[in-house]
């Protein structure tokens, strides 16, 4: 029962929260340059606002431009009820395979691209060449960076993971997960289209990448793709939270566990949304022809990480 109970808070704070989250980075970054910003309310009120209008579609427009929002919407509901975000003793715990969350999240994006090459658009076909370039790199980061986790768990599972990592905090700060830390904390920047590797309030066709996606969305299927969009942001700051930042998240059954795992993993999410809002204030993004050099950066930290976690295990 605690365990249903910890799903059904996992997916109230990332279908309910995960806009406010935006929205609070920023307002931070306005009030860091000096501008008062919107209220932290203000991404609901759009989404409501686009959910009660008609969507249309390009005259080109098929199956797949149609499809991809709520492919998009269904695979962040799947993942926020099966990875480890408030506790490790969900009742779909079992699903929660590091290759099958990693296969959900790129359904996500080539459901995306797809669409966005259905248009038949020049920005849509930009848009999905160039997210397609960044998950070449990205999904195998985020595969040995979280490998070289399961090494002293001895599973794949991401429940274990985040469990071990629970009991023995000590090797939390082990050279085999800094590096894995470093890696996806990169990868989840460049998956969630954040800076330095996209710029989300940009609309400049140099640099947009997920925005010349969705261009041509508008309604209720903007709606499911900006929801999304947050709610995905969301997850991969949960899933660092959860697995190298486990303090607080219940591996135990009972109310007071869940309780305190719901206000850890939302006191994490804010400072980790704040800190990363910050962070952009003083970022500039990279140029294009460099992020593949930074994710395959990232993807070397990951591989050193595993080979640490062989060595020193």
């Amino acid at each position: 029962m605690t365990g249903t109970l910890a799903m059904v808070a996992q997916l109230l704070i990332v279908v309910g929260g995960a806009p406010y989250l935006v929205a609070l980075m920023r307002k931070v970054r306005a009030r860091l340059e000096g501008r008062v910003g919107a209220g932290i309310g203000q991404n609901w009120r759009d989404l409501r606002k686009l959910a009660r209008k008609e969507p249309t579609s390009p005259p080109d427009a098929g199956l797949f431009f149609t499809g991809a929002p709520p492919v998009l919407a269904a695979t962040s509901l799947l993942i926020t009820a099966v990875v480890p975000l408030v506790s490790t003793r969900l009742p779909l715990a079992g699903a929660a395979d590091l290759i099958a969350v990693v296969g959900l999240l790129l359904l996500g994006t080539v459901a995306l691209a797809l669409a966005g090459l259905d248009t038949g658009t020049a920005f849509g076909g930009m848009g999905a060449s160039r997210e397609m370039t960044i998950a070449a790199l990205v999904e195998p980061t985020l595969l040995l960076s979280v490998f070289a986790l399961s090494v002293r768990a001895h599973s794949t599972n991401l429940d274990a993971i985040a469990a071990t990592g629970a009991a023995h905090d000590a090797r939390l700060f082990c050279p085999a997960s800094l590096l894995a830390a470093a890696a996806l904390t990169i990868a989840a920047l460049a998956e969630a289209g954040r800076l330095p590797v996209d710029n989300p309030s940009t609309h400049l066709e140099l640099t947009m990448v997920h925005e010349a996606m969705v261009l041509e969305y508008s309604g209720r299927d903007l709606a499911l793709v900006e929801w999304a969009a947050a709610a995905r942001l969301t997850l991969l700051l949960g899933l660092l939270t959860g697995l190298f930042l486990p303090w607080g998240i219940a591996t135990m059954g009972g109310p007071l566990a869940l309780v305190a795992g719901v206000a850890s993993f939302t006191a994490k999410l804010i400072i980790l949304g704040v800190a990363l809002a910050a962070a952009e204030v003083w970022m500039a993004k990279i140029r294009l022809f460099k992020v593949p050099e930074l994710l395959a950066g990232s993807f070397v930290l990951a591989l050193l990480a595993v080979t640490a976690s062989f060595v020193l295990a």
